[in-house]
């Protein structure tokens, strides 16, 4: 071989007439990026179609069997990781439940005498706590609503009621991916409003909820720290109903149980903590007289009223 290197130079153009002399170039190996002379068939076009072996143990079989043997491996595969998956989530919201419940304090004859006071507060000023708090609830609401993590949720816009429901309903809005919309007491929003009432132990109050806030065929969801006797919750349903929209359910963080405010409500309720889950949780009997955190250490301390994060007394019905 010579030493003298070779330069595009000193080959003409292919298919120039003055291309006599001997190649240079090595013979052309077959490649489907070249073009075959007319005697040899076109492997682009006239190769024939590949055979999947087939399975071990068997003697013959199709592409479509093949094919459809792989497509049931992969099914079976994908069940199992999404069963794995659901375990985990489960295994997740009871750690996070648990952390949340410890979290919280109490205060008894707060604000006046015979009332023990359910502070939601220090799940807020604690930074972990709070991240806890909006994760456990994005967990329940993909477990409860059948419905995907993160901003790929089905959910388009979660309420939350005033004022408690400002403290975690935009920051949940945000990792479902839905619009956050609030219920407001009445001469709070600005325009069109629209009103629902609702019955307290002393009379009615109104909320209310901008007349655009809602497209009908939107998904909601209604959140808020507390389910006492259920009224407000009612109110805020009302509401969506009457903009049109699709209320799949409410979610609360706690759930004064004897007080049976779900009763009152016309679609699904779920709780993180109420008295009921946090009994059977410790083997415990379920004991639906005693609220989140009331002991049976006497039949008085069972009798106490109890309040809200708010501090307004929850009414005992007889």
């Amino acid at each position: 071989m010579s030493g003298t290197p070779i330069s595009f130079g000193d080959h003409p153009p292919h298919g120039n007439p003055a291309n006599t002399g001997p190649s240079t170039q090595s013979t052309d190996r077959e490649s489907t990026a070249s073009h075959p002379p007319a005697i040899k068939p076109d492997p682009t076009t006239s190769a024939p179609h590949p055979k999947f072996h087939p399975p071990h143990g068997k003697t013959g079989g199709s592409i479509e069997d093949a094919t459809q043997g792989g497509q049931s491996t992969a099914s079976a595969a994908s069940s199992s990781e999404l069963a794995g998956n659901e375990v985990g989530n489960h295994r997740k919201l009871a750690n996070l439940n648990a952390t949340l419940k410890n979290g919280l304090r109490q205060f008894p004859d707060f604000p006046e005498k015979g009332i023990l006071f359910e502070d939601i507060m220090p799940l807020f000023a604690d930074h972990a706590l709070h991240s806890s708090l909006i994760q456990a609830l994005e967990l329940k609401i993909a477990d409860v609503f059948n419905t995907k993590l993160g901003e790929s949720s089905d959910v388009d816009i979660v309420i939350g009621l005033e004022s408690r429901g400002f403290l975690f309903g935009p920051t949940l809005a945000l990792r479902l991916g839905a619009g956050f919309v609030p219920v407001r007491k009445p001469g709070k929003l600005p325009g069109k409003t629209i009103k629902a009432t609702f019955k307290k132990e002393y009379g009615e109050d109104v909320f209310e909820m901008q007349g655009d806030a809602i497209k009908e065929g939107q998904k909601v969801v209604i959140v808020d720290d507390i389910i006492a006797t259920g009224g407000s919750a009612q109110a805020a349903g009302s509401l969506v109903h009457q903009l049109g929209g699709k209320l799949l359910g409410y979610v609360f963080l706690m759930e004064l149980d004897f007080l049976k405010g779900r009763d009152k409500l016309d679609a699904p309720v779920y709780t993180l903590l109420s008295g009921q889950e946090e009994a059977l949780n410790q083997g415990g009997a379920v004991d639906d007289k005693l609220p989140l955190g009331r002991t049976k250490e006497s039949a008085e301390e069972a009798s106490k009223p109890v309040t809200d994060a708010g501090g307004s007394a929850a009414e005992q019905k007889p």
